[in-house]
């Protein structure tokens, strides 16, 4: 086993990616101080209370149940230790802006049978791409996530080389894969809508997450009791056990190598600690070009310019009267040809004319969220990083997605809202300190998966680590905390001796 017993290390900032590194390293014997901007933790899965309304403000969706259980696991846990799940049937709903709507549930037999009405031999092509989605998967999650592979040389080995399929899938998009089993766009439609979840578009993303499909029709949709801020305060649970020492209110603004140890100004030196490693689960560019000096700087301003960033968002939390039928727990509005909405983020950033959007109601499965007679919901539409988003531009665009919901699927809200917060690109700027306000990090792109992403391991400061949706294996929940496992396992190969 490996110690890092006296070794002491901050963690700079409280997302997934912060929360999982820090209970690794405590596990591994350091002492581990965990430093937070916002008073909450959890990152952009924080929780907002409003007059008895409790909305998660980020993620919402709990996929990949395998991986919690894993992250767990390695504690000799289980998350039914920390929170409570649900398991959604249908996983979700979709409207169709032409009037059609599809419940997309969890028995694969039925679902074949949806696919080959929508389009003759739909539904063998369905049972092929999901045994293949399988397959993908856990390839991709044996060989290539949950061994970090962040630097070339990871990548010349035997075993890799036997994944090829896996591999070559790197060069191809998901609009051409998906185009090789369906014709009908709404099929395509629901094979691909989980891209929002990983910040790119069909044509921009690899054929590789063909994987999202075993997730979702395989894996199921689950709800944690409270809401994904429940698994943050299990996580942050864990770390308490572990030693994990929280400070919240504790903005971070400077970081510097000096000697043997880091430098740590938080409130601009109000406070100072000093570290013999530091974490960084901050946004990596905003770290780097603000934090660190830029003779400790891996990547230059021309860099950062050049990265294309997952979408920001426009969201709209609303605590209402009365429910919401027929309105699904997780719910998907979309126009019939999403092109534009996808130009309109990555080739021409405007806000969209024809948005495709997602709706939460977690009240539709927990009371807790909402006092009784009321429904509890935000809506989700992704929009370009860096847009203005001035209160005119707000107004005007909530009016617009009013009259949407209400058009495509029948519920208007106009009238009913008692309890209303909007959310949007300059918040995540201010709140996050996110690069040109993105909701999720850097997009999986083909230029920016697996290796081509930012590595854990600064290659400009011994002792200088990052993690989080940044860095590999990428975006999500599941990912951030596996993102935190490499960060913790690079440092720990780094310093830990190992003792037999």
């Amino acid at each position: 086993m490996s110690d890092l017993s006296g070794r002491s290390v901050a963690v700079v900032g409280g997302g997934f990616g912060g929360l999982s590194a820090a209970c690794y390293l405590a596990d591994a014997g350091a002492d581990v101080r965990l430093l937070e901007k916002n008073d909450q933790l959890g990152g952009r899965a924080s929780r907002l209370e409003r007059d008895g309304f409790k909305f998660d403000m980020g993620p919402s969706w709990y996929l990949m149940p395998d991986v919690f259980e894993r992250f767990f696991a390695h504690f000799d846990h289980e998350p039914s230790d920390y929170y409570d799940l649900e398991r959604l049937d249908p996983h979700y709903r979709i409207f169709f802006k032409d009037g059609d709507q599809i419940d997309v549930r969890g028995d694969r037999a039925e679902m074949r049978e949806l696919f080959e009405s929508y389009e003759a031999g739909a539904g063998d092509a369905f049972e092929n791409y999901l045994d293949t989605s399988q397959t993908h998967y856990e390839t991709a999650m044996e060989k290539f996530v949950y061994e970090d592979r962040s630097r070339l040389r990871d990548w010349v080995d035997a075993d890799v080389m036997k994944a090829a399929p896996i591999g070559l899938q790197l060069t191809g998009t998901m609009q051409d894969y998906v185009d090789d089993y369906f014709e009908n766009p709404k099929l395509k439609q629901i094979m691909q809508y989980s891209l929002v979840f990983l910040g790119g578009a069909p044509k921009n993303t690899p054929a590789l997450y063909n994987i999202m499909s075993h997730v979702d029709f395989n894996l199921g949709v689950y709800y944690p009791d409270g809401g994904l801020s429940a698994v943050v305060d299990g996580v942050v649970e864990l770390g308490d056990e572990l030693g994990v020492t929280y400070e919240t209110g504790a903005e971070v603004t400077t970081i510097t190598k000096s000697r043997d140890s880091f430098i740590v100004e938080i409130d601009e030196g109000e406070q100072t600690y000093k570290p013999e490693s530091v974490v960084v689960n901050a946004d990596y560019a905003h770290a780097e070009q603000e934090l660190l000096p830029e003779h400790e700087q891996q990547y230059d301003e021309k860099y950062w310019d050049k990265r294309t960033y997952a979408p920001s968002a426009y969201l709209l939390y609303m605590g209402v009267e009365g429910d919401v039928d027929p309105l699904e727990h997780h719910t998907l509005v979309l126009p019939e040809d999403w092109d534009g909405h996808f130009e309109e983020i990555f080739d021409d950033p405007a806000w969209p004319d024809e948005p495709a959007y997602y709706i939460c109601v977690p009240s539709k499965t927990d009371d807790s969220v909402a006092p009784e007679g009321h429904s509890n919901l935000f809506v989700l539409v992704p929009i370009a990083p860096g847009l203005a988003d001035g209160d005119g531009l707000r107004e005007k665009y909530r009016e617009k997605i009013l009259d949407d919901i209400a058009e495509n699927t029948g519920v208007d809200l106009h009238d009913r809202i008692v309890v209303e917060e909007q959310f949007s690109v300059s918040d995540f700027v201010d709140r996050y300190n996110a690069t040109e306000g993105t909701a999720l990090g850097l997009a999986h792109t083909l230029r920016q998966t697996a290796l081509l992403r930012p590595n854990n391991r600064s290659s400009a400061v011994d002792g200088l680590y990052f993690t989080g949706s940044f860095t590999t294996p990428g975006i999500g929940v599941p990912m951030c905390l596996i993102s935190g496992q490499h960060t913790a396992d690079a440092l720990i190969e780094d310093y830990a001796p190992v003792v037999q």
